[in-house]
This record gives structure tokens, sequence and C-alpha cells, in this order.
């Protein structure tokens, strides 16, 4: 369908727009982004893109430039975050090389990224069995509820939609009057709520076993890492002012970065 709009568009002197403002634009297609830019008029400022490159969990990176859409010399990097406090943002982070390279060379550098408010740090929680864990995210969820947190503010987020039921039962330990919202990481992209719990953050979950045993190479076992990585990063940072993160032990080998630790501190 966007080929097809995109041709159609192509050989066209007036375009329906003077111009197009693209937001989450990592998770561009190579078809939709000639799409958008087939239905702009040539020039500059006729496109304009937003995205990080620390959310791409859609799409492999591919060049922008080789479709016509050039914006090298013409990029920035924001560095002050209004949505997520210092400290999650800070601990969110650790999951991501301090500098990102997409394939036309551009580089999304995190390293003096602030944030505009602090708050709690984020709470990582590793649990003898999933009971004990939804014990301990029912007394996350009554805590922050006592400290005026709504349900619909509360987001619980899992790897796999097969583990949705490990967070029901966590929502009925809790034994509160409205759920949370519920969800896998991958719809997690665009919500936002005060108080965030991450949970089933497994040895095995994430990054998920049967992608890693798909891996055709090393180059595709790293990719595959990476995006696992990505894919946690985006369901943390849904959290603007509470963060918990919890699994069953001995977790996965992510939760290091978030809690700040190495392989020797854990020893």
């Amino acid at each position: 369908m966007f080929t097809g709009l995109a041709d159609s568009h192509a050989g066209k002197g007036e375009k329906p727009f003077d111009h197009v403002l693209i937001d989450e634009a990592q998770d561009l297609g190579p078809a939709e982004l000639r799409f958008f830019a087939a239905i702009a008029p040539e020039g500059e400022n006729s496109l304009f893109f937003s995205g990080d490159l620390g959310q791409r969990i859609f799409q492999h990176p591919y060049s922008w430039k080789s479709l016509g859409v050039d914006v090298r010399g013409r990029s920035s990097t924001l560095k002050v975050c209004y949505r997520t406090s210092q400290q999650i943002r800070a601990a969110s982070d650790r999951l991501l090389p301090e500098r990102l390279r997409d394939v036309d060379g551009l580089e999304d550098e995190r390293v003096g990224t602030i944030s505009v408010f602090d708050g709690p740090p984020p709470q990582v929680e590793l649990c003898a069995d999933e009971t004990a864990e939804a014990q301990t995210v029912a007394a996350f969820l009554k805590a922050v509820r006592d400290d005026g947190v709504a349900a619909e503010e509360t987001g619980i987020f899992v790897r796999t939609p097969q583990l949705v039921e490990r967070a029901k039962e966590a929502v009925a330990c809790a034994g509160l009057e409205e759920s949370p919202a519920i969800s896998v990481m991958h719809l997690a992209k665009g919500l936002e709520f005060r108080a965030v719990v991450v949970m089933a953050c497994d040895e095995g979950i994430i990054p998920l076993d049967e992608r890693v045993a798909d891996a055709a190479d090393e180059a595709e076992l790293d990719d595959i890492y990476e995006t696992e990585r990505r894919l946690l990063y985006v369901a943390c940072t849904r959290a603007r002012d509470r963060l918990f993160v919890s699994g069953v032990r001995p977790g996965s080998e992510f939760l290091m970065d978030v809690r700040g630790q190495t392989a020797a501190d854990d020893a």
C-alpha cells in the first residue's frame, strides 16, 4: 500500500502537504519512509523527523540516504528529558550504549542527557519463585496506591502475552478495587504512567530464549540482544515517578545494568 501510494505521488508536481512532521521516526520502514518523502514537496524543511534510536524495536536499520532522505548535517540530539525522573532515566540509559549509530553514520549520543525533576530510585527485586514475585509486586502496587497514585496512572508490562497471567495474579494479590493497565512490552510505545511495574524479567524471558535460539549467526545474535535491551528500555521509560522491576532468580542478565552492577558485584 505504501509503495503504491509513494509511486502515485512521486511524479506529481503538486503535493498534498507543504510540510510533514513524523514522530517515532526510528520505527519507519523503507516503504513508509518513501511514502512520506513522496507526499512532501522537495526543498528544505518539508520533512521533519523526531525519534529515539534507543527505542527502535520494530525495524532493522537501513539507509535513509539510499531512499533519497538525507538528514546528515541537519540533525541534532535533544538532551533534556521532561517525562521521566532523573533516577529512572539514568538507570534505563544503562541498558543502552553511550552512542548509538545508524547505517548512515548518524550518532545518537546519550551522554550528558538530564531530566528536569528527581524521584525515588528504581527498585529491582529478584524473587525465589513466581508466588513470591506476585506478593512483592502486590506490596508495591498497594504502596503507590496509598501514596495517591490511581489505578489508571499505573502500568504493568511483561515480555510476552503468555506472561499477562502473572501480572494479573499480582494485581489479585494486591486486592485492588481497580486494575492497573496490563500489557506486553511491544505495546508500551507512546504510553506514560506515574508508576510502572516491569514483571517477569527472568532468565530466558528477556532476552527471549526462542529468539536467541533462532539466530543464524553472530551478527544476528548481536542484533537480537540489542533489540531485547531496547525493548526493556522502552518498558522502563514509561514510568514518570516510580519504577519497579521484578523477576525470578537468577533473573535477566540485563537487570545488572538497571541496578548499575557488574558481574563481580553480583557475585
